[in-house]
């Protein structure tokens, strides 16, 4: 089942197509991520999603509602964490997450249940009396995020949720946030860490000049449009001959910062190493390590943005 259905989505700012026509639909119960550079037409797409702006055109269904004729009904059941930060600088911690409980009518007694959860999730308990514009950027990012959780919901809106947050916080908030998806919420997520979405996205669109590139999973992504294989050889020693003896071989590279490294990236990466082990075996060339570096997410993703520049 669906829980948003866009069709032909368009939002023109005079002659500019910040959203192009776009037509997508995502499950309910996953982590969708939604990946595309700067001013690619991201943050304008989750403005239209949670109705902080209006369509130029197309139809949007969010949980069942036509989220343009009934914007309220919609912003009742989801939540939102804008890229941009959000806090009350006079509040402390425990008092922004209470303010948050009371203004979704939280009752009382479970706001404090809520509250107390949520400041041991993430880590807030040893800040619990500071104020928030005493608080790290970090620590303001994971408040914003936190407060969130104060209220039910069917549907999370994160735009770039961990700016500003370590590795160790980071890490721990995208658990939690599969977690939540366990329990069924659905998670719209945005980010520009690549291992983020590969880690934590069921599911993946990018986008690019305000028109969806491809939507698939990550390893379906990865099976269609990361072909080419890196393959790395490190020699024991530096061997200037290795650039003349491997001159007719395409689709590697040779330098020699420690030792010589050669690189060889191509869909026929393993008939070129085959090669290449053959003339470094029949010159007595030793080799001290030799890996092979799988396609990741980021190289699909700087291919396809490379590709649709180029097109234009």
């Amino acid at each position: 089942m669906s829980c948003i259905i866009i069709n032909k989505l368009t939002k023109n700012y005079g002659s500019v197509k910040a959203v192009d026509d776009i037509t997508m639909s995502v499950r309910s119960g996953q982590v969708f991520g939604f990946l595309g550079p700067n001013g690619a037409g991201k943050s304008t797409t989750i403005k239209l999603l949670t109705t902080l702006i209006q369509p130029s055109g197309g139809s949007l269904n969010i949980l069942g509602i036509d989220a343009v004729k009934n914007p309220l009904r919609v912003r009742h059941r989801i939540g939102v964490v804008l890229q941009q930060p959000s806090y009350e600088p006079t509040l402390t911690v425990e008092k922004s997450l209470e303010k948050y409980g009371m203004m979704w009518n939280v009752a009382k007694n479970e706001r404090k249940i809520r509250m107390e959860k949520l400041l041991e999730d993430f880590d807030l308990v040893e800040i619990r009396k500071k104020r928030n514009e005493d608080l790290s950027i970090g620590q303001r990012r994971r408040v914003q995020v936190a407060r969130e959780f104060m209220h039910d919901m069917d549907l999370l809106f994160l735009d770039e949720p961990t700016v500003g947050l370590d590795p160790s916080a980071r890490r721990k908030l995208l658990d939690y946030l599969r977690n939540k998806v366990k329990s069924g919420l659905t998670i719209f997520f945005t980010t520009h860490i690549l291992t983020e979405a590969e880690y934590l996205c069921d599911e993946i669109a990018i986008i690019d000049k305000g028109k969806i590139l491809a939507i698939d999973t990550p390893d379906a992504l990865k099976n269609r449009f990361g072909k080419d294989k890196t393959i790395k050889i490190h020699l024991l020693k530096n061997h200037q001959e290795v650039t003349k003896l491997l001159s007719n071989i395409s689709d590697c590279t040779i330098d020699f910062h420690t030792g010589t490294n050669i690189t060889i990236q191509s869909e026929q990466s393993e008939i070129v190493l085959m090669k290449i082990l053959k003339i470094l075996n029949d010159n007595e060339i030793e080799i001290d390590d030799l890996s092979a570096v799988p396609t990741n997410l980021e190289e699909i993703f700087l291919k396809m943005v490379e590709e649709n520049v180029s097109n234009h």
